[in-house]
């Protein structure tokens, strides 16, 4: 109804357009549909964030979603229509008139309404009210006009007293149509307009213009109404619903009346107070058409809200941006593994006397007999120096490390040794540069793109793995991987160590025997006999020796076992593990993000195909009532 609208005439109800199909019941449960699954997702944990703001909308969503469920699965739907306004603009009043007489505190004390009043019709059980309504002050009537309208008297929004504005934000989820009430001092308060663009894209909305006697004065200017007006369609409303009413002088026309019935109208009326038309409007303009249609609209508003606020929420593709952080990363971790290799290969460069001497000792399991008893002998006055006792505390590992034959050299040399170099170089540098890396490779996906909220956890849970287990489990397969190169080598060197092998396990048992046997036979066979002299007996040894020592020099010479040459291939073994392991770790960080956020998107999509399937199959069969008046653009 707009301002220029002045007949006292109603258009009629749409009886006519036959009886309304039942939506409102098949409505229902699509709304339980809808609202099960966005609890189960805000409760579900999640990869992309919700701001504070967002989970609030989205809860308060799916609370509207199951109250309109549970008020639309009935046979006849209640319409709720809740007054709404600051304080002194006679919002009690207004429902004391309608109601014809005084059932509402109303009093010049302010605020006045701290308990809200729901007045209903006495058909209707309490049971099927609100449960936020039956709370209140309850109050029934016989009004047939009002049989499917629940009126509700709520606090003042602009009450100092916060508990009150606490109790109308509470009650507003529940209301269907916002009687939004004013008056010439308070139509346009800040308060009441901030809350009624908060709430008008879920409730309808009419508008109440109280104590209209005291707008025309005569004065000149322009008149609160049409202040109003201007205000409501720059919000959308093109033709909203506003009564200009004189609540007061019903309210005590109503007192004076003493027969049934409702009441006469006041004599002395201001020009243009409609209170007739806004009590006609309530009894006879909202049919159940309109009121099915009112709440079909809101559950429409409802649906166009949710897959609003859901689109603002739909995570992002971030697909392209992992690539791209994974090929930065790749880069990274590569350069990181050649670092830590680095200090690695450090820690063991004070012990490159005793991993040369491990070699050793490994490399002659496969020499027997003379030159296996020669090596020994001359590998123990070689390390005779070493400290590797005094330098690391294995324990009963002592024993080992430099005596006897040790059946598993690697457990012995690469185990403990290993575990106190990974500590050492643990303690020195790789911890600090764990933390280093976090924040190098989280610095880098930002720049790729990619949410740093989203890495942060995924890549400190990573750095906060045992590092030093792998660390020494690398080490450990790096030096078994060149010690393996070293004993077993291939092509050309695999023919010359078996050649020198073959030698050295034959000719000092050949020179020896020669050599015996030459002295043998110059003793017993010539005529006469030669005798051995000291340096003859001392050729039995002397010439094995030289055989021993010569093809030690050759092997020295051509299979060397020098820390140079095992550094560097230990170096090259150990930077492949590392990047191997550090890859592990934390390549796949930002694809596994991506997939789980990719499933998330795919889930608030599935939400906002079946919101707006449910919103299509409404629009599709919402009867044409003329309720659009109540709703802005």
């Amino acid at each position: 109804m707009s301002a220029d609208e002045e007949s006292g005439s109603l258009r009629p109800p749409l009886a006519e357009l036959g009886p309304p199909q039942p939506l409102l019941r098949t409505l229902a449960p699509l709304l339980r549909g809808l609202e099960r699954p966005l609890r189960a997702w805000l409760d579900s944990r999640r990869k992309f964030p919700l701001s504070m703001m967002q989970r609030a909308e989205l809860e308060g969503l799916a609370d509207d979603l199951k109250r309109h469920s549970d008020t639309l699965d009935v046979e006849k739907p209640l319409l709720v229509v809740m007054l709404m306004g600051g304080t002194g603009v006679g919002k009690s009043t207004l429902l004391n008139a309608l109601a014809g007489g005084p059932i509402a505190q109303a009093s010049f004390t302010r605020p006045t309404t701290r308990d809200p009043v729901v007045y209903f019709h006495h058909s209707v059980k309490s049971e099927r009210l609100d449960p936020a309504l039956r709370v209140c002050r309850l109050v029934q009537h016989d009004r047939a006009g009002l049989e499917q309208k629940v009126i509700v008297d709520t606090p003042d929004l602009d009450s100092n007293d916060l508990t009150n504005r606490d109790k109308l934000i509470a009650l507003l989820p529940v209301a269907d149509i916002v009687l939004y009430v004013g008056s010439q001092e308070k139509y346009h308060d800040r308060l009441g307009w901030d809350l009624f663009k908060e709430q008008r894209q879920r409730r309808a909305f009419a508008f109440v213009l109280n104590k209209w006697d005291r707008c025309v004065t005569g004065e000149s200017g322009v008149q609160p109404d049409e202040d109003l007006l201007a205000d409501l369609k720059a919000e959308g409303f093109q033709n909203p619903l506003l009564f200009r009413t004189t609540a007061q002088l019903w309210l005590d026309a109503a007192k004076t009346h003493s027969g049934s019935g409702i009441p006469p109208k006041p004599v002395d009326l201001p020009a243009g107070e409609q209170f007739g038309l806004l009590r006609n409007w309530l009894e006879l303009g909202l049919t159940r058409l309109e009121i099915e249609a009112v709440k079909a609209r809101g559950v429409g508003q409802l649906l166009t809200q949710l897959t609003r606020i859901a689109e603002t929420i739909r995570p992002p593709d971030l697909s392209a941006e992992a690539e791209k952080v994974k090929a930065a990363w790749d880069r990274t971790l590569e350069e990181e593994a050649d670092v830590q290799a680095d200090v690695l290969v450090g820690t063991l460069e004070p012990y490159q006397t005793e991993v040369e001497h491990h070699f050793s000792v490994e490399d002659q399991q496969r020499f027997r007999g003379l030159m296996a008893a020669y090596l020994r002998v001359t590998t123990r006055l070689r390390y005779a120096g070493s400290g590797l006792r005094d330098k690391i505390p294995f324990g009963g590992l002592k024993g080992k490390l430099l005596g006897g034959r040790v059946d598993t050299p690697v457990e012995w040399n690469l185990g403990a040794f290993v575990q106190e170099c990974a500590r050492t170089a643990g303690e020195r540098v790789l911890d600090q540069r764990s933390t280093a890396l976090i924040n190098r490779l989280l610095v880098e996906a930002e720049a790729k793109g990619f949410p740093l909220t989203l890495l942060t956890d995924p890549a400190t849970s990573a750095g906060r793995l045992d590092w030093r287990e792998r660390m020494t489990l690398a080490v450990i397969e790096a030096l078994a991987e060149v010690e393996h190169q070293a004993t077993n080598p291939t092509g050309f060197r695999r023919l010359v160590r078996g050649m020198l092998s073959w030698l050295a396990n034959t000719l000092p048992e050949v020179a020896l025997v020669a050599t015996v046997g030459m002295l043998l036979w110059n003793f017993f066979v010539p005529t006469p006999s030669v005798t051995p002299g000291m340096f003859e007996m001392a050729l039995v040894v002397l010439i094995p020796l030289v055989v021993i020592v010569t093809l030690h020099l050759l092997i020295l010479l051509l299979l060397p076992v020098r820390w140079p040459a095992i550094r560097h291939e230990f170096r090259k073994q150990l930077g492949v593990r590392m990047a191997a392991e550090l890859s592990r770790a934390y390549l796949a960080i930002p694809g596994e993000v991506s997939a789980a956020i990719t499933d998330e998107r795919k889930q608030v999509d599935a939400l906002v195909a079946e919101a707006k399937q449910v919103g299509d199959w409404l629009a599709e069969r919402q009867q044409a009532a003329r309720v659009a008046e109540l709703y802005g653009k």
